[in-house]
């Protein structure tokens, strides 16, 4: 599967290099796809899903594009990344169009967040959260998804040791702008085995 998603992110890398630079690293248990560090892609499970905003959810369903779905109690929830199927792959002209679509939107939205909203106004996130990331360095939207979740879970155990998977998940979802309890089902398995491999394991012994 990781090589799967290793061929999506140099498929992405090629396809929309007219963005701008288009990079990738781990997040949300997949990997994201960025351009001048804005993320508006998600590669999970070897397969590619373009964000997008509410302004821009037509031109995705329009061509009947699927959700990435989260299962939440059997009940399907869809989240605002839409799959590029193999047929779409062999439209290059119009998947670049699309990623450009998904790429403003996700610069509109990162503009808003910036100029309207705190920290505190992210999904999950409360004044208290807010407050412990403004003391590891993290003062805004843009550095928390800068660092991503797990670095700055890491960075919130070194002020609060005794942080639980709960607030790894919130960051997550925050970042993604998602309630924690709908984030799919891979990613959060995913996050789960991070936090006891890395965070459990560093837990100081009594």
């Amino acid at each position: 599967m990781k090589h799967l998603c290793k061929k999506r992110i140099l498929q992405s890398q090629h396809s929309f290099s007219s963005l701008g630079n288009i990079t990738s690293r781990s997040q949300f248990g997949g990997y994201s796809i960025a351009a001048n560090k804005t993320i508006f892609g998600l590669v999970s499970e070897g397969e590619l899903y373009l964000r997008a905003s509410k302004k821009d959810e037509q031109h995705f369903q329009r061509r009947e594009m699927i959700n990435l779905i989260y299962t939440k109690r059997g009940i399907p929830v869809p989240l605002n990344y839409f799959l590029v199927d193999e047929a779409l792959w062999q439209e290059p002209s119009q998947l670049l169009f699309l990623a450009r679509v998904a790429l403003a939107g996700a610069q509109y939205d990162k503009t808003v967040r910036s100029a309207n909203g705190r920290l505190k106004d992210l999904p999950n996130l409360n004044h208290d959260i807010e407050r412990l990331l403004w003391k590891a360095g993290i003062q805004n939207v843009d550095e928390l998804q800068h660092y991503g979740a797990k670095s700055s879970y890491l960075e919130l155990r070194k002020i609060r040791s005794n942080l639980s998977v709960n607030v790894l998940l919130a960051l997550a979802g925050a970042i993604c702008g998602t309630h924690q309890a709908a984030l799919p089902h891979p990613i959060r398995r995913e996050l789960v085995e991070w936090y006891q491999h890395h965070a459990v394991s560093k837990e100081p012994k009594h």
